[in-house]
């Protein structure tokens, strides 16, 4: 992720009339710096294929490292290894580019960084090039216990992620060579925890859950990190019974549950079109006083089929809580039940700033039906408090979207579109910030009226 950069520019007095009346925003600057490379990794994969030459492909990753700030170029790097790199060829230069960040003056050595390379290589099948670095990675820390369990847990960890069988046997056979011989109580914990987390990330639940007995054999207690890791594991794979059975454990070793691990339930439940247990979830987490949060929004309504089909069509989908709430009880009541659950929550007052000067709605975070159950709420609350005669109409109010940095198509934000679109259709009198594109903005005065029209 490429740094923000401040930037403080005196202009000529002759010129300052002709200045915007805000500074640019600093989420403008990151999406001028994400916005470059972007646009390197397009040219990298471009270049390569009309070229087919290695060598060409090294110059212009030699020129682009080289005229780049350390957090441009590591955040390149970073999005070329990434297991979710959305062009999967751009791998192919990982190698090349790592040599090429070695040579500049700012790069420091990092054993993160160095088994994301190493799991992304021997993903591609480029076995020697990864047991190169991995043998270098042991000699540089063979001296240093601790560091080197932290590289072979980091390694371990980049290797689940990638769903790697091979490379992840391979990483926890080093990992628990080392804790097996350690005398640190440390080094015993972190490869614990990295070989439980990467168990259930590969969904192998059972193997972790002999590691949790393992652990509580050698007196090492088990934290919620595991617990968790274990309760979703067999809630994924759809196996209800075990997820309970190790949220019990759980509780009684005296962690009560709590919001992200309620979260993990609701995904899997949902995932698994379980409406019935994750309303009851839901209850129980108002009972037990567990806060919801934006994911508790997002677990619970991308299991929603019918919200998903509505909001497809942003020119017929519902306008208002009352629209939707009727469209559900003719289609879909099981949803229905679980979006009033939703609504009765915090998490609206939780999303927004309300103050005399400003009303502020903050979507980041949402997924897109949440995004619209959230901006519906919010437009009711408006037209409830606005008509209040002893509330203070402030002077703006403004509803952030965000400029797309983590959607699927990268810049291009599915949340902004749908908040312009239900703009559109309510004829609601905002429009995109001037100084800061991922936001809408509106004169209070002016939304005031339109609620009272």
């Amino acid at each position: 992720m490429a740094d923000c950069i401040a930037l403080s520019i005196t202009l000529p007095a002759k010129l300052r009339r002709y200045a915007p009346s805000k500074p640019p925003s600093s989420l403008t600057i990151c999406c001028v710096l994400n916005k470059r490379v972007d646009t390197f990794l397009s040219s990298l994969i471009t270049t390569a294929a009309v070229a087919n030459d290695p060598s060409v492909s090294d110059r212009v990753i030699r020129k682009f490292v080289q005229s780049s700030s350390k957090s441009i170029a590591l955040d390149a790097f970073s999005r070329i290894i990434s297991p979710e790199n959305a062009h999967p060829h751009l791998s192919s230069f990982a190698l090349t580019f790592y040599w090429r960040i070695t040579e500049t003056e700012w790069f420091n050595w990092n054993p993160k960084l160095l088994a994301d390379l190493i799991s992304s290589l021997n993903e591609r099948g480029e076995l020697n090039e990864a047991q190169s670095l991995l043998s270098e990675a042991i000699v540089r820390l063979k001296d240093r216990e601790r560091d080197l369990a932290l590289f072979y847990c980091n390694l371990v960890e980049s290797h689940s992620k990638r769903r790697s069988q091979l490379g992840f046997c391979n990483s926890c056979d080093l990992l628990k060579q080392l804790s097996d011989s350690s005398s640190s109580n440390f080094v015993k914990r972190r490869a614990f925890e990295s070989m439980i987390g990467g168990y259930c990330m590969m969904d192998l639940p059972l193997e972790a859950e002999n590691l949790i007995s393992e652990m509580k054999g050698l007196m090492i207690r088990p934290s919620l990190f595991e617990f968790r890791s274990l309760i979703y594991a067999y809630g994924r794979l759809g196996l209800f019974e075990d997820m309970r059975r190790i949220t019990s454990q759980m509780e009684s070793q005296g962690f009560k549950l709590e919001t992200v691990c309620a979260n993990m339930m609701l995904s899997s439940l949902g995932n698994h079109g379980e409406f019935i247990e994750m309303t009851t979830l839901l209850q129980t987490m108002k009972k037990s006083g567990v806060s919801f949060s934006i994911r508790t929004y997002n677990s619970v309504l991308n299991s929603c089929t019918s919200i998903s089909s509505m909001i497809e069509d942003l020119k017929t989908a519902p306008i208002s809580i009352h629209e939707l709430m009727q469209a559900l009880e003719d289609n879909n009541n099981k949803e229905r039940v679980l979006i009033h659950e939703l609504i009765d929550s915090s998490v609206l007052e939780d999303s927004m700033e309300w103050n005399n000067q400003e009303i502020k709605l903050d979507l980041h975070g949402m997924h897109l039906p949440s995004a619209y159950l959230i901006l519906l709420q919010w437009i009711e609350k408006l037209r409830t408090r606005l008509h209040d005669e002893d509330q203070v109409i402030p002077m703006e109010i403004t509803v952030v979207c965000g400029i797309g940095k983590h959607s699927i198509v990268r810049g291009e934000s599915t949340v902004k579109n749908l908040v312009k679109q239900m703009m559109i259709r309510m004829d609601f009198p905002m429009r995109i910030d001037r100084n800061n594109i991922g936001c809408f903005v509106g004169k209070g005065k002016a939304i005031t009226k339109w609620l009272n029209s």
